[in-house]
């Protein structure tokens, strides 16, 4: 996987990746910056995904009415995404078009519009994405067990942001975070595809190297506390179906730790993906899936591991049949946990576990945007050596590991665990 990969970092401390594939004539460009909900305060929540949303209003340059145009036209796609830990953007063109692509992420970098009449009419957009989301039952119950998991580090809130700070922040706000992390030396450019390294090093040496570094001011994450015990929690809705969550503490991405848990997640749960713009796998051989929808006791589960900066939250998802409550589906989750605690598991069925995960992050990795996602990806939360290694380091995780694992996380003392209770009626 290394092979063709050159990391470089300018003067200006803008980290360049670069890696030739030439199996299609394509090329996908990513800029990460290194800003996410992680990095905000209270009153000001949700300014990282809001600032992501301005960079679509244009600038000087590329005003908004012609950005998409501009990419539809040369044959290419794009699109941004804000996350716990980081904001990215991408375009992946035909490789003769992307010096496009190039251009104008280094413009968007310095020169995008703040006007106010655009920050008003997006903050009604931004205000509507969070009522809608209100009407998924797996977002009310995922953002409660989160702000109860997490009391005092930034982790508390949803990317999404609160509904007070999203109605009062204003275009001054949302431009001096702009200012503040949109500079070259809080960002990593992860190029991949049909190029030849030294010529695209030049070219964007050209484009991003006059960009002046600036001082950054980042709010530091203050540490989370040991959690005192269990917290149970309900939260009620629209629909019809019931649904329970247990979300356990994880480790950051960059512990040992992260990769027998990841085994652990495929052997109870099936594989998590990590890429989240790619597909899964069937997670039929799970044991929870056995356990509970195999018996009826819910119609579907999943698990949850997410790679951050901070120790997390690997969650259990269960979906309730509606024939049954609740509190059954969870009795069997704390079942199949205890096994995992009382017994070590078979060395086949880690073999079978570390089989799906490995698959699964195959099948998220081998296209050129998927490539040049990863070269920017890991280096939000560990380095691009994190993704090189993945493969090997779960092929390292034995029976025994599980069993430590299992002990030291999947404990109900450090667990949050949520029902969401349908009120019966639609979403509105």
């Amino acid at each position: 996987m290394s092979k063709n990969l050159t990391k470089t970092v300018l003067p200006n401390g803008l980290q360049v990746l670069l890696k030739e594939i030439h199996t299609a004539p394509l090329i996908s460009s990513w800029i990460w910056y290194r800003v996410g909900s992680r990095d905000e305060v209270q009153g000001r929540t949700g300014i990282s995904h809001w600032v992501e949303h301005m960079q679509f209003k244009g600038t000087p340059e590329f005003p908004a009415s012609v950005l998409d145009k501009s990419i539809s036209r040369d044959g290419g796609v794009w699109n941004a995404f804000t996350y716990l830990d980081w904001t990215t953007y991408f375009e992946t063109m035909p490789a003769d078009k992307i010096d496009l692509g190039l251009r104008l992420e280094a413009d968007r970098m310095v020169n995008s519009n703040f006007d106010p009449e655009e920050v008003t009419s997006e903050r009604t957009v931004v205000i509507s994405e969070r009522e809608g989301n209100e009407n998924e039952p797996l977002f009310l119950l995922g953002e409660a067990i989160q702000g109860a998991a997490f009391r005092v580090h930034s982790y508390h809130h949803e990317v999404i942001g609160d509904l007070p700070d999203l109605q009062s922040m204003d275009r001054d706000d949302l431009f001096q975070h702009y200012q503040n992390y949109y500079v070259p030396n809080n960002a990593v450019l992860a190029v991949a595809g049909d190029f030849e390294t030294q010529s695209m090093q030049s070219r964007i040496e050209e484009l991003y190297g006059s960009i002046p570094k600036r001082e950054q001011h980042p709010y530091p994450a203050r540490q989370e506390p040991d959690q005192r015990g269990e917290i149970r929690l309900s939260v009620e809705g629209p629909g019809e179906t019931a649904y329970v969550q247990a979300a356990y503490r994880s480790p950051a991405a960059a512990h040992p730790d992260f990769f027998p848990l990841t085994v652990l997640d495929s052997l109870l749960a099936g594989p998590s993906n990590l890429n989240m713009f790619s597909g899964g796998i069937s997670n039929k051989t799970s044991r929870l899936y056995r356990a509970l929808v195999e018996k009826e006791l819910a119609v579907g589960v999943r698990g949850g591991m997410q790679a951050t900066i901070d120790p997390f939250l690997y969650s259990i998802t269960m979906t309730i049949h509606p024939q049954r409550q609740p509190e059954e589906a969870l009795n069997v989750l704390d079942d199949e946990i205890k096994k995992l605690h009382d017994e070590v598991v078979s060395a086949d069925a880690v073999a079978r576990a570390i089989k799906q995960a490995k698959a699964l992050f195959a099948y998220g990795s081998e296209n050129i945007t998927n490539q040049a996602f990863w070269m920017g990806y890991a280096e939000m939360f560990a380095d691009y050596d994190w993704f090189q290694t993945y493969l090997e380091k779960l092929a390292e995780v034995t029976p025994q590991e599980i069993q430590r694992v299992a002990r030291e996380y999947l404990v109900e003392r450090s667990r949050v665990v949520g029902i969401f209770v349908p009120d019966g009626k639609e979403a509105v």
